[in-house]
């Protein structure tokens, strides 16, 4: 893993245009998050308690990023503005992006030939508790939009 994931992560999803269906990658390990899941003990900042950088990465850059890692095509994800959430780990700080797959239909066969599964939010109920709340922030981001 690369320096720029030490404090980075990103939630891959599918979210059809016509049926709105909405589908979260679930990784080899069964994290959301790419390409590593979060240390114990991470916690969601709320709105009131994030901490503003004056230099960060930009999203694309950490999403285009990604996809290399996990040799996707190029172009395949797109980074979804508005959502970098602040997760709280005991040694500092991540940001959390959310990218979106940029296909008609769902990438299954791609990405079960990553070890990943596309799920819904229904069917990844128990994940821990800080990924809830980030897949609890990105539904509610991409039904609104």
């Amino acid at each position: 893993m690369t320096d720029l994931f030490a404090n980075s992560r990103v939630i891959l999803y599918y979210n059809g245009a016509i049926s709105a269906l909405t589908l979260f990658a679930q990784h080899p390990g069964g994290s959301i998050c790419a390409p590593s899941p979060l240390p114990a003990l991470a916690s969601v900042l709320e709105a009131d308690e994030l901490i503003r950088n004056t230099v960060s990465t930009h999203p694309a850059g950490i999403v285009n990023a990604v996809g290399k890692l996990m040799d996707l095509p190029t172009d395949l994800l797109k980074a979804t503005a508005g959502y970098h959430e602040q997760v709280d780990i005991p040694n500092g700080l991540i940001t959390v992006y959310l990218a979106r797959f940029d296909l008609l239909d769902p990438p299954h066969q791609l990405m079960a030939s990553k070890g990943c599964q596309l799920k819904t939010l229904t069917q990844l109920r128990g994940q821990p508790p800080a990924e809830m709340e980030l897949l609890r922030r990105a539904y509610a981001l991409v039904m609104e939009s």
